[in-house]
């Protein structure tokens, strides 16, 4: 890859970057991990198969947190439940999903966080 389009595929991603959603007042912006497009043994799932399990997944990754996020001490008197950078377990469907160039976020509340985990891998909805 040459010089010019190393540049220009940085340019690109820092310009997405600003597309992205500053959570206001409690909530979080968590992305959500892409799921994988085979099972197990090899075999391809179908793309609907794919949309279902992204709709809902209860793995999100922590994006940015709201200014307000956690601030509330009677609330969250042992502190934050996570930050920034961490792999959460909130319930499926939870929060206002969108898509930016093709990839699904979800803004949740502070307080839809259940758990942190070191690593996702092989966790799925029972």
């Amino acid at each position: 890859m040459s010089e010019t389009n190393v540049e220009q595929t940085r340019e690109e991603s820092a310009q997405r970057a600003k597309q992205l959603p500053d959570p206001k007042g409690y909530r979080i912006l968590c992305a959500v991990p892409a799921i994988e497009d085979t099972y197990e043994n090899g075999i391809l799932k179908a793309d609907s198969t794919v949309a279902v399990e992204t709709h809902s997944t209860t793995v999100l990754f922590v994006v940015k947190l709201g200014p307000d996020a956690y601030k509330d001490d009677k609330k969250f008197p042992t502190g934050p439940w996570c930050k920034e950078g961490d792999f959460v377990l909130a319930r499926p469907n939870s929060g206002t999903r969108l898509k930016i160039h093709g990839r699904e976020f979800r803004l949740i509340n502070d307080d839809t966080v259940e758990a942190v985990v070191a690593d996702p891998r092989g966790i799925s909805r029972a």
